[in-house]
């Protein structure tokens, strides 16, 4: 279930990393090289960070194709994606939730406790995001106003959760999906998000 999982978040995450580079009007090759980051950044800084080796990119090679081949489905549909204006946002979503499960799981699998789990989970499923949005130029999605981040940590809690009933670990992992999915899209389309906090000490102009 975890391997359909991953190829499924690699897929849509590279997909989101070459709608955001294609907005900005770049070649192929640009495209591809941001649509890989966006696909493996998370899961490279938590494999660094956890001393994880081979990372699993180069563990496994085939995934640089599976990357390629999201690159070259988008290239091709170019000129419909304007008519897919929330479809950047959609594979986003799945890509975050999906790559949390995985972050999470995995880190449970080299033995770490459940708070680090966590934490790696808000790595692998945002990092990538983030690294795409900063070679696009664009305030990255987990520093704006929508939960982004938070949704992550959320589902690996619900996750964990979850893997302490009678449910099948396949059933754990869809409720996950599903549920970190509907929560991120309506603290899209609700602009549901956490107080923000204002640290500027002028006073308000009367």
């Amino acid at each position: 279930m975890l391997e359909v999982l991953y190829i499924l978040a690699i897929t849509v995450e590279a997909m989101s990393g070459a709608i955001a580079a294609g907005r900005k009007q770049m070649d192929p090759f640009d495209i591809l090289i941001i649509a890989t980051v966006t696909a493996f950044g998370g899961g490279t800084l938590r494999d660094l960070v956890l001393d994880n080796h081979p990372l699993v990119w180069i563990a496994h090679p085939e995934y640089l194709v599976v990357t390629t081949v999201a690159v070259v489905v988008v290239i091709i549909i170019r000129p419909w994606i304007r008519y897919l204006s929330e479809a950047f946002l959609v594979l986003d979503a799945i890509g975050l939730v999906t790559f949390s499960i995985i972050g999470a799981q995995k880190t449970l699998e080299l033995g770490h406790n459940y708070l680090i789990a966590s934490i790696m989970a808000v790595f692998t499923g945002a990092f990538g995001g983030v690294l795409r949005d900063i070679l696009c130029n664009q305030v990255p999605l987990v520093f704006r106003k929508e939960l982004y981040a938070s949704i992550s940590f959320i589902a690996a809690w619900i996750f964990f959760i979850l893997c302490m009933t009678p449910l099948s670990m396949t059933a754990c992992i869809l409720i996950t999906l599903i549920t970190g999915f509907v929560a991120r899209m309506l603290a899209i389309t609700m602009n549901i998000e956490l107080p923000i906090l204002n640290f500027d000490q002028k006073k308000p102009k009367k």
